[in-house]
């Protein structure tokens, strides 16, 4: 059986909004629940997300579009998140629009689950070249472009959740079976 999944949706947001997703990954046999997020800083989002992870008690899936990405993606960086099986990163925000020069990555060498990145060729978020010079600070990661796709995945979303379930079934399959609770 595939683990959880726990999605974080975008700045401007709200669970509800990442309900195509939770759906769209029923029919593949995952089972994803969307969870509200405080508006404002990434880090005042991450204990929210955090408890809705200590809440499953049980290894899981993580993840988000944009804002909720990087929320995920914190936590999954975090020490003591033994919970954190993987993380599916849709149109992560890798820099504002027109600041590629202020990158968020300096959590992801701390990141050491697998990770599926999927973004947009023509996301202003995250232009592709900077995309894959930061790539390397992942342990262990897949990115997929959508080459027409922008800051949102709407377009390609059955192909996204495709591959999401196809992640979430390999991360299953090698999952520990009693994490460290202490999250």
């Amino acid at each position: 059986m595939p683990l959880p999944v726990l999605l974080g949706h975008g700045a401007s947001g709200s669970a509800a909004s990442m309900r195509p997703h939770v759906d769209g990954l029923k029919p593949h046999g995952v089972q994803a629940t969307a969870i509200d997020l405080p508006h404002g800083t990434a880090e005042r989002a991450v204990p929210v997300f955090r408890q809705r992870l200590v809440e499953l008690n049980r290894p899981a899936v993580i993840g988000g579009q944009s804002f909720g990405g990087r929320v995920a993606s914190m936590l999954a960086a975090a020490d003591g998140t033994d919970l954190v099986a993987g993380l599916v990163l849709l149109s992560y925000p890798l820099h504002r629009p027109g600041h590629p020069d202020e990158q968020r990555t300096e959590h992801w060498p701390h990141i050491r689950c697998p990770v599926l990145l999927l973004t947009g060729g023509a996301d202003p978020f995250a232009g592709i070249a900077l995309m894959e010079a930061a790539l390397p600070a992942l342990a262990n990661v897949e990115m997929v472009v959508y080459p027409r796709a922008g800051h949102g995945l709407r377009g390609v979303l059955d192909d996204a959740l495709e591959r999401i379930a196809a992640f979430v079934t390999r991360v299953s399959a090698s999952a520990p079976t009693s994490p460290d609770m202490s999250v």
